[in-house]
């Protein structure tokens, strides 16, 4: 096992901000911390944050903290996680979930048999799908006022982070609802390394099936 690995497999989720149901704004402070501790690029260039979700903001996963069964599954609206791919690595990708039970990162094939289940027979309208986003145009264009977590009446549905809300470099201050909208129809048709390079270049990156998930990591530039 590398220096590196090790350090990865000794890190402990409680050294990360984590405020429940603020997983956008968990995964980006997560993000910048693992640039600024030297687990991951400065830039960020080894970082990418998934969103996950579906038309009907319905999304099971596994091994949840939040879950009060055995099996850990929780129905999300949508989730957010961060994938780390080092380039110059033959390891594998590993997934950074703060509100996981299991191993802390986990690498991303374990984590999708454990999580995400594909062999789980599903209805149509609870598959998952995965809004990949390069981390540095993430920390560039994310923003959240937090209006998603206020009652009509201005209460909060989940007490917010004591800290202040993350704007957009141009200013913008909520785009959260862009990057949780996703379907099968947003889907790539291939994931030949031209159509991937193009897509993940964009502000939203790319969205993806659980079938192509793995697939995906495999192609990016």
């Amino acid at each position: 096992m590398s220096s590196v690995t090790s350090e990865l497999v000794a890190m402990e989720a409680t050294r990360f901000q984590h405020t429940p149901y603020y997983c956008e704004e968990n995964v980006y402070l997560l993000c910048k911390m693992l640039c600024e501790n030297g687990v991951a690029d400065s830039t960020g260039s080894d970082l990418f944050v998934v969103f996950i979700s579906n038309e009907k903001k319905q999304v099971p996963l596994w091994h949840q903290k939040a879950s009060r069964r055995a099996d850990g599954i929780v129905l999300w609206d949508y989730h957010v996680i961060c994938v780390q791919r080092k380039k110059e690595s033959d390891s594998q990708p590993l997934v950074w979930d703060l509100d996981s039970t299991l191993p802390f990162p986990s690498p991303l094939t374990s984590y999708v048999t454990e999580t995400i289940q594909p062999s789980f027979q599903l209805y149509a309208e609870y598959q998952r799908f995965f809004r990949v986003v390069h981390a540095p145009l993430f920390f560039k264009h994310f923003a959240s006022d937090r209006r998603h977590m206020k009652e009509p009446d201005g209460s909060w549905t989940a007490q917010p982070p004591p800290y202040e809300p993350i704007v957009a470099q141009d200013g913008i201050l909520h785009n959260l609802s862009e990057y949780i909208a996703m379907s099968g129809a947003d889907t790539l048709s291939n994931l030949d390394p031209e159509t991937v390079r193009t897509a993940i270049s964009q502000k939203l990156g790319v969205v993806v099936s659980h079938t192509q998930l793995q697939d995906l990591f495999t192609k990016l530039p």
